[in-house]
């Protein structure tokens, strides 16, 4: 429908207009999100004279915030807000945090005095107090509310501008996801590479105003092209019959099963076969004396039908291959914090250019996009060669090649970083920063396998009613890997009495965390080779199968396309 609720004219509305203003939004939110996580920690422990593991948490408690809202507005949308208005709602949201950042950053009451490197060598400054930080986190954790809300639902609008039914349509809708994830990758390169060196050499305000204008203007364009856009309306969120099961199975645990499973509600009509798995969840589908008595029971909220339990079941099946992707984005986010960190102890310059820390970071997007752009035309026909597979790489292979690629990663990044505070307090010498480039390359590379495979592992696995979950569920492993990050900062520096991470990270022991990292992601890896082996794939029915008959599933993975999910969980 059109912005009236009338049946859309395909003449006026949709296509490649309203595609290319909602394509302006998202990169917009790059540039902003990625501008400002991607050189932060800079600015905590250069301006605000913040502790290194503390800047680290506050970066990684942010990036978490920000992914886990996403699911936020995932559910909003589906249930209630639509797409539109939820991206128009929390974009506004988004350029109000950008300005209070710029405005924190502009007043020289919101910063401590500035401290020298005498003072800043023997732990003298003067740290920035609750006032200063009080404006600092609202205008992060706003920002974090609106890119949430931005993220979940911005390509799944642009693909509403386009008809699928349409060839036509359908064939342009595959060029906006390329384009899409264009955008992706242009913002966030633009980002570290000009935003972070404008922040490093010309101020912060500057660049975080830059970033404030630049949302501004897109919310504004956002919003006048309302009559080029195609609506749909919120069909319902799956989190909520995920908690309508979970609610009524609780509220009915001491009933008896029904001696057969064909006596629960609406078992017949299931598309998906029923398991005896968590076969707590089958008594949200028993049909009680007050909904056989009342006639209720086609009411959701008194009994849940077959089909809505076993779909339930199938997303608590993801759960142990969901918790062994966390610690593969706990590893990425040692690249927005550490290892940015290491870079402003290293030898940044080349020639008469000093490259900002920030910017190095451009190895790790460089990386993805190269091994994005090789996997289908080069890894896949080589892993078509030695598996004898037409997929070449089924998506928990990929997974399982992400998360050795985050160990070496770790195993790098503590050799370079011992080598690192050797050569400075040995022998008072800067090693070239570009030592750090190794690191952001595997993570880069292991990205490359682990997010597309998890995406095509969430999808595939998906319950159909519920393919939406499917970037909620990747993008909660985002934010738990950041939580888990700063969780795991905060112990260490507990447990070593701050003797890991110092803000001196000549006086620190930074390469022990690395290690600890790698030893982790290697006993992670073997849980996720114990969950992957013990992994069924899920079962479909065919036409003429029904619910009662037993089908053995199948662990041929179903060939899809990913173009649209990669953007909808990478924005």
């Amino acid at each position: 429908m059109d912005f009236q609720g009338n049946p859309v004219d395909k003449s006026k509305t949709g296509g490649w207009l309203a595609a290319g203003l909602i394509l302006g939004t998202e990169l917009s939110e790059r540039i902003c999100v990625m501008g400002i996580s991607m050189n932060l920690v800079t600015y905590l422990v250069g301006d605000l004279h913040i502790s290194s593991a503390k800047s680290a948490t506050i970066v990684t408690n942010f990036m978490g915030t920000l992914n886990l809202l996403g699911l936020l507005g995932g559910f909003l949308a589906d249930a209630k807000l639509g797409r539109y208005l939820t991206v128009a709602i929390f974009a506004s949201t988004t350029a109000v945090g950008v300005t209070l950042l710029t405005l924190a950053t502009t007043f020289s009451g919101m910063r401590p005095p500035p401290c020298d490197n005498y003072r800043r060598q023997r732990h003298q400054c003067i740290e920035a107090n609750g006032r200063q930080l009080a404006l600092l986190y609202a205008a992060l954790y706003t920002i974090a509310l609106g890119g949430g809300g931005i993220k979940s639902n911005v390509s799944g609008f642009g693909s509403d501008q386009f008809d699928a039914t349409d060839p036509k349509e359908e064939k342009a809708m595959v060029f906006f996801f390329n384009r899409f994830y264009f955008c992706i990758s242009i913002g966030s390169l633009f980002a570290v590479i000009v935003l972070v060196y404008i922040q490093d050499n010309v101020g912060r305000v500057w660049g975080y105003g830059i970033s404030a204008g630049t949302m501004v203007i897109a919310v504004a364009v956002l919003l006048c092209g309302n009559p080029c856009y195609r609506f749909k309306k919120p069909q319902g969120s799956p989190l909520t019959v995920i908690w309508r099961v979970l609610l009524l199975s609780w509220k009915k645990r001491n009933l008896r099963y029904p001696s057969l499973p064909t006596l629960l509600n609406d078992y017949h009509n299931s598309k998906v076969p029923h398991t005896e798995k968590f076969k707590c969840l089958d008594k949200a589908s028993i049909l009680d004396v007050q909904a056989s008595a009342g006639g209720n029971k086609n009411d959701p909220w008194i009994a849940s039908t077959v089909m809505e339990v076993e779909e339930v079941k199938m997303v608590l099946k993801l759960i142990p291959i969901w918790s062994t992707c966390i610690l593969f984005w706990t590893v990425y986010s040692q690249m927005t914090t550490f290892t940015i960190e290491q870079a402003t102890f290293m030898n940044r310059k080349v020639g008469s250019l000093v490259i900002p820390s920030g910017s190095y970071s451009t190895f790790l997007f460089i990386t993805i996009l190269l091994f994005t752009s090789l996997n289908e035309r080069v890894i896949v026909l080589l892993a078509q060669e030695f598996t004898h597979n037409a997929k070449g790489l089924t998506s928990l292979q990929r997974i399982g090649i992400g998360l050795i690629f985050s160990i070496i990663a770790m195993v790098a990044a503590a050799i370079i970083e011992k080598e690192r505070r050797e050569s400075a307090v040995q022998h008072n010498s800067q090693i070239s920063a570009f030592w750090l480039v190794p690191q952001f390359f595997l993570v880069g590379a292991g990205e490359a396998f682990a997010y597309v495979g998890q995406l095509e592992f969430f999808i595939r696995e998906a319950p159909e009613r519920m393919k939406s979950m499917s970037t909620g569920l990747c993008l909660s492993t985002l934010s738990m890997g950041f939580f888990v990050s700063s969780f795991l900062v905060s112990l260490v520096d507990k447990v070593t009495k701050k003797t890991w991470l110092r803000s001196n990270l000549n006086k620190g022991r930074l390469n022990n965390f690395y290690w600890l990292l790698a030893m982790l992601g290697t006993l992670n890896f073997f849980a996720f080779l114990m969950f992957s082996k013990r992994h069924q794939y899920k079962v479909l029915l065919t036409p003429g199968d029904s619910g009662d008959k037993e089908l053995k599933p199948s662990r041929d993975l179903i060939a899809i396309e990913i173009e649209e999910v990669v953007t909808e969980g990478k924005e």
